[in-house]
């Protein structure tokens, strides 16, 4: 069932969650910026997860959107940020 499904994704989720909250800790004050301005936005598989939006959004006070075709979105991203890699340097660390 629904409820079997959340319940075991539930430990996971709950490290998601504490990783997006250290990595806003550490974000370069110019992204951050960005970040509150726009939220974040859900990519990849774990994206398609009903009301995961929601869940993080709670929890870290931000507001969260799931990626136009998330599934494709993260090879985009990634091909984007390797053309741009100069422009951010901690993208490599």
């Amino acid at each position: 069932s629904y409820q079997e499904i959340a319940e075991a994704l539930d430990k996971s989720i709950f490290k998601i969650e504490e990783a997006i909250l250290k990595a806003l800790e550490t974000t370069p004050p110019e992204l951050a910026a960005d970040i509150y301005r726009r939220g974040l936005y859900l990519t990849g598989g774990g994206a398609l997860l009903r009301g995961l939006d929601k869940r993080l959004s709670a929890k870290i006070k931000l507001p969260v959107h799931v990626a136009d075709d998330p599934l494709k979105s993260v090879v985009r991203g990634t091909g984007i940020a390797l053309k741009n890699y100069q422009r951010f340097p901690f993208i490599m660390k």
